[in-house]
């Protein structure tokens, strides 16, 4: 009778954890290769190549060819940009894209916990869209992975209580088959949650306007005024207030002059609201993206009147919000029924 008992107990173990475990069968990460942990000594300069194997908010690991991982710290004054592009100068990214899976070289110092404290970080484009599809799938399968932990050792705890219970045998059968029914149930759920998360990621660089603002300069100036810099404070406040935000700065000068002097101009006007945003509110570097100055282009009002020069001489500066930090995360709902 136990030997009976114990053959129809593994069975409904085996057909619940069936359906809950199908989706990470070929999801399993082979880490049979040794790795070894750098400590890099304090103030010691030092460059590094490698594929970032960890991300926390302000570190990431970095594991070189030799499987030697090493610790990055980054700062606000980390520089993160893409290799080549226009006159090889590379385009400006913000730190929240460097991902697990992304190829990259790193240059920077010792730091005096062992880490690199980094100065540079480069990467070419292909590599960071192939990390993020590395990204987009090796969250949801980590997340289904922990809801097939609390299953199994819900299944274990249960088949524990059933053990001794020889003469209850039919209710253990009858809480198999509805413990196989809570498994598909939360099999479709976990479904559901990665699918969502996988929208959420293709929508992190993704950004859009939140608030807008624009500055006015005198007559071949850069210089900010007070109502200047009330706006400024304004945008500011409301930046800094904003979750997974980034600053975009352009500016711009009316058609007086030459081209070539109206664009120089027009890049004081940029840097300059750069400067107060940074030294006045302490936004740090990596939320501004590259401040560009158009010119006599892109006039929002005709030239040829007074008023209408006065609102070319501008700078205009955009909150810009991720769409996947801002949508709501997954939430998936434990099932209540159980073996």
């Amino acid at each position: 009778m136990i030997s009976s008992f114990r053959n129809v107990r593994s069975l409904a173990l085996a057909f619940g954890l069936a359906l809950t475990l199908s989706p990470l069968a070929f999801a399993q990460d082979s880490n049979s290769t040794s790795t070894r942990a750098r400590s890099v000594v304090s103030g010691e300069k030092m460059k590094i190549k490698g594929v970032v194997v960890k991300r926390d908010s302000d570190t990431f690991t970095v594991r070189d060819l030799n499987g030697t991982d090493t610790v990055v710290r980054l700062t606000d004054r980390t520089s993160v940009k893409t290799t080549g592009g226009f006159l090889r100068s590379g385009s400006n990214y913000a730190q929240t894209q460097i991902l697990r899976g992304l190829n990259l070289e790193v240059e920077g110092r010792g730091g005096s916990g062992g880490e690199l404290v980094a100065d540079k970080v480069r990467f070419n484009e292909t590599d960071l869209r192939t990390a993020r599809t590395v990204e987009a799938r090796a969250n949801p399968l980590e997340e289904q992975a922990k809801v097939t932990e609390g299953r199994l050792s819900e299944v274990e705890q249960n088949a524990q209580k059933l053990s001794g219970q020889i003469d209850e045998l039919a209710a253990v059968s009858n809480a198999a088959r509805g413990g196989a029914k809570a498994a598909q149930e939360t099999a479709d759920q976990a479904v559901a949650g990665v699918n969502a998360t996988n929208d959420r990621i293709s929508a992190l660089d993704d950004y859009v306007p939140q608030d807008v603002a624009s500055v006015n300069f005198r007559v071949g100036s850069s210089v900010l005024n007070p109502d200047a810099k009330t706006k400024l404070d304004e945008i500011a406040t409301k930046a800094q207030n904003a979750k997974g935000y980034v600053l975009e700065v352009t500016g711009f000068a009316d058609s007086t002059g030459s081209t070539a002097r109206n664009r120089a101009l027009s890049q004081r006007r940029a840097d300059a609201v750069i400067r107060y945003l940074v030294e006045q509110h302490q936004i740090p570097l990596r939320r501004i993206v590259t401040p560009y100055g158009f010119g006599e282009s892109n006039p929002v009002a005709d030239n040829k009147t007074r008023d209408g020069r006065l609102q070319n001489r501008r700078v205009e500066v955009k909150v810009l919000v991720s769409k996947g930090l801002t949508q709501p995360a997954p939430t998936i709902k434990s099932s209540t029924s159980g073996l």
